[in-house]
């Protein structure tokens, strides 16, 4: 078999540049069970990012594996929207119950930035326009539309997109112009900057606004609650659509609620999601109240979205969730987490702040005694943690945020596990700065 480092050079031989793993040292991983993976050396570590919160109950899990063989042993791994799908149609009927949607129909995809193709395309349709609302620091996908809405420079490698974009104030609470204020005046001063840039960056007429309850990519920042409840206010007075980007918050991940919107008192126009409910499978999509939806015109159909496999796993990923009451699993073992990372953060020069949701956590570095982002010391605690057993993830708009998103089956003690090789990690970066 071949060395990482012989697959490290056919990668970059073949591959993007752009496309750059993890780590000086990139690992292949070849195997995995419940939380954890091993590489190709043979080294098996806990996993705390999933694959980029996408492996959401954990790895080699009997009922996943089983629902695939039984679609793979009929022989039809394909046959596209052109025919009847039973595993697709059972799907999203399953979807649509958890939804909270009114109604809700469901278009299944390959993955988030499809979705966000998908909710643009839907959005723009019903309100003849191309004028979009997005948030600062946000990400929404990789494709030319859906970098069009991302509001993160290290992201968004083109200026050039197909919509008209205004750009509201993120809900960064540790720095910018809404810092420090309180949960109040913060959904105030969001409201009036809504307000006033309907009222100069745009003509009125705008198709939707989409965002992150959460931002992913963006280091796990998070508005207060009811800041989305507030704004969708203004929208409905514009009649302007709300597209709540769950494809990171989705499935229960926060603890508190199954989707992240629900944390702000009002239900979105349209959803999308991905990564979670295919722990693995390419699986993605849509929902939306039944008069968006329906909206399109002209003939459409998608080859491999919602195909017999992956939708034969969505639909075991979610049965998974909902009778093993992972929701409740991430807030407990979450509150483990927040507090250990809490007292951590206490002790340590270069924390400025612990942050998330339930099985969804951030900490962002700094340099000691400042506000100034240390992405060092990020790659730092990366490094350690790796060389530890533990595995992490990365972001923020400065690059200086470890993100965390670990299977929503983790249990208490691999919790505590992880924080000990947090806290050994982040105590031996701090000492070197």
């Amino acid at each position: 078999m071949a060395t990482t480092d012989d697959l490290l050079a056919r990668h970059r031989a073949v591959l993007p540049a752009w496309v750059s793993p993890l780590y000086a040292e990139p690992i292949e991983l070849v195997t995995g069970s419940g939380c954890r993976v091993t590489d190709a050396g043979g080294r098996t570590y806990l996993d705390f990012f999933g694959g980029v919160l996408t492996t959401s109950i954990g790895y080699d899990v009997a009922e996943i594996s089983d629902a695939v063989r039984r679609q793979v042993g009929t022989g039809i791994a394909h046959s596209s929207t052109l025919y009847l799908i039973r595993q697709q149609v059972e799907l999203a009927e399953k979807i649509a119950r958890v939804s909270g949607i009114p109604d809700a129909k469901v278009f299944l995809a390959n993955s988030g930035t499809e979705a966000t193709e998908t909710a643009l395309l839907l959005a723009t349709q019903v309100r003849r326009s191309n004028q979009i609302l997005a948030m600062r620091n946000s990400y929404h996908g990789r494709s030319f539309g859906a970098l069009g809405v991302t509001g993160n420079r290290g992201w968004a490698a083109s200026s050039l997109t197909p919509v008209n974009v205004s750009y509201l104030h993120s809900g960064d609470r540790l720095r910018g112009l809404f810092a420090g204020l309180s949960d109040a005046d913060y959904i105030g001063k969001a409201v009036e900057d809504l307000r006033e840039v309907l009222a100069t960056t745009t003509s009125g007429d705008v198709a939707c606004l989409i965002a992150e309850p959460i931002q992913g990519v963006g280091g796990f920042v998070a508005p207060p609650d009811g800041f989305f409840g507030a704004l969708k206010e203004v929208l409905d007075e514009y009649g302007i659509l709300w597209v709540s980007d769950e494809v990171q918050t989705g499935w229960g991940r926060t603890g508190e609620h199954f989707w992240g919107y629900q944390a702000h008192g009002a239900v979105p126009d349209m959803l999308t999601f991905a990564k979670g409910i295919g722990n693995g499978y390419a699986l993605g999509g849509v929902v939306a109240r039944p008069e968006v939806m329906d909206c399109l015109t002209a003939t459409s159909f998608n080859t491999f979205g919602g195909n017999p496999i992956s939708s034969a796993a969505g639909s075991a990923v979610l049965d998974y969730i909902l009778d093993h009451d992972l929701q409740g699993n991430a807030a407990r073992v979450g509150e483990v987490l927040h507090r250990g990372l809490r007292e951590i953060a206490a002790a340590s020069p270069i924390v400025a702040d612990v942050r998330g949701k339930g099985l969804m956590l951030a900490v962002e570095f700094v340099e000691p005694g400042t506000l100034t982002p240390s992405p060092r010391a990020t790659l730092g605690v990366l490094e350690e943690c790796k060389a530890a057993g533990l595995l992490v993830g990365k972001g923020g708009l400065y690059g200086n945020v470890i993100r965390m998103g670990p299977p929503l089956t983790l249990t208490e003690a691999e919790a505590k596990e992880g924080l000990g090789i947090l806290a050994h990690a982040i105590e031996t970066v701090g000492a070197a700065q």
